[in-house]
Formats: structure tokens, C-alpha cells, sequence
């Protein structure tokens, strides 16, 4: 077997090499031709960038911006004007719903809490806490059903606030400027003549208060 064996024999259809590969002055030519595109195409490029360097573009730009941020500004200053001017909780705070608590539980504990010894002084300071109707009824009821009742019976009774981790059982459900509305779950031991060890009673009232020349006073008391 020889080397010419190994060699494939001409086909009348084969295309000669020579015809398919580009000559050095194509190459040239295409090469001239690829850098005139890729000119055309930064001379392109920096006219693009030229024109959106314009005024006109910074305007187009700039003014939705500027009208965004200004209708932003507006939507800030409306929702101030609403919450400062509008809400009707607009004047509460913190302390204000803390002074409200305060006076709710410790005139709830003086309305519940009272001796037969000292009837007229537990009354009057419970009476302290009260203002408008529910001082009224308040006045005529310990006057003619408790009064009688404790000192005949010697009812005592003492009230707590109930305590849920180690913080009173007390929350401010409404808060306004004049008025405030909470609710307490209270603790109450009542002792008489016929039940000496005393009788546990758990209840929950909703306390309206109103102010009244800078205090916070009584003016509903609902159990619920």
C-alpha cells in the first residue's frame, strides 16, 4: 500500500482553494469598510449624545421632576394640615392618655372602696372624682341605699385594679380633647356581719370621663 493510495482522487466538481479564500487587497477593502461603519456609528453615537445633551432633553427631563417633587411637598403639607387641624384626636398625647388612666382607676377604686367608720369621708372623696349626672346619682344613691346598708350591716368593701403582667388591667378605648372613654377590670372584697371572711367579686366597667377646668372627671360608669 503507498502514500498515493491515501490521497482522495480530483472530482471533475471540486472548487479550487484558491478561489474561496479573500486576497490580501479584499482583507484591505473589508477591513476599510468595517472601519468607515464603526466611524459612522461613533459619529452616530456622539450626535445621539449631543442631542440629549440639549436643553430641550434636560427640560423634558427636569420638569416632570420638578413636578413630582412638588406634588410630593403638597401631598406632605395636606396630610400635616389634616392630622394637625382635622383629627379630632389631634390634641392627645401620651400624657394626656396617662392622666386619663390615672383618674379613671383611682376614682373607680374610690367609688368601690368605703367603711362604715368613715362613710362621709369615703363618699366625699369618692364624690371628688365625679362631675355632671352621674355626680347626682352617685350622691342620692350612697345617701339612700349604702349609707343604711353599711352601717346596719357593716358592709366594707375595698377595690383594686387587677394587675396582668405586673401592669393594671387598663386601657383608653377613646381619647378626645374634651373626653375620654376606658376600660378597667377591677378586683373587689366585700366584708358584713353575715359573711365575716369576706366575698371575691372579678368585674369590668367602661368608665367615661369629661374634662372639666383642666381636670379629668367621672361623668359615666357601665359595667360591661
Amino acid at each position: 500500500m503507498t502514500d498515493d493510495k491515501l490521497e482522495p482522487a480530483a472530482e471533475s466538481g471540486d472548487v479550487d482553494p484558491a478561489e474561496i479564500e479573500p486576497t490580501a487587497v479584499e482583507l484591505d477593502e473589508s477591513v476599510a469598510g468595517e472601519s468607515d461603519l464603526v466611524g459612522a456609528i461613533e459619529s452616530g453615537t456622539a450626535a445621539e449624545e449631543s442631542e440629549a445633551r440639549s436643553p430641550s432633553m434636560y427640560k423634558r427631563v427636569l420638569v416632570p421632576a420638578l413636578l413630582g417633587v412638588l406634588l410630593v411637598a403638597s401631598a406632605a403639607f395636606a396630610s400635616w394640615i389634616y392630622f394637625s387641624e382635622h383629627r379630632p384626636d389631634s390634641q392627645t398625647s401620651e400624657r394626656v392618655a396617662a392622666d386619663v388612666l390615672k383618674a379613671a382607676s383611682e376614682g373607680t377604686v374610690a367609688l368601690l372602696s368605703y367603711s362604715p367608720e368613715s362613710l362621709d369621708k369615703d363618699f366625699a372623696n369618692a364624690k371628688s372624682y365625679l362631675t355632671g349626672d352621674f355626680l347626682n346619682y352617685y350622691t342620692q344613691f350612697t345617701n339612700d341605699i349604702v349609707t343604711p346598708a353599711a352601717k346596719q350591716k357593716n358592709v366594707k368593701t375595698t377595690a383594686q385594679i387587677a394587675r396582668s403582667s405586673d401592669k393594671d388591667a387598663a386601657a383608653v378605648s377613646q381619647l378626645k380633647p374634651d373626653s375620654a372613654e376606658v376600660l378597667l377590670f377591677i378586683n373587689q372584697n366585700t366584708t358584713s356581719k353575715e359573711n365575716p371572711d369576706g366575698a371575691f367579686a372579678a368585674s369590668s366597667v367602661k368608665v367615661g370621663l369629661t374634662k372639666v377646668d383642666g381636670r379629668w372627671l367621672i361623668s359615666t360608669f357601665d359595667p360591661v
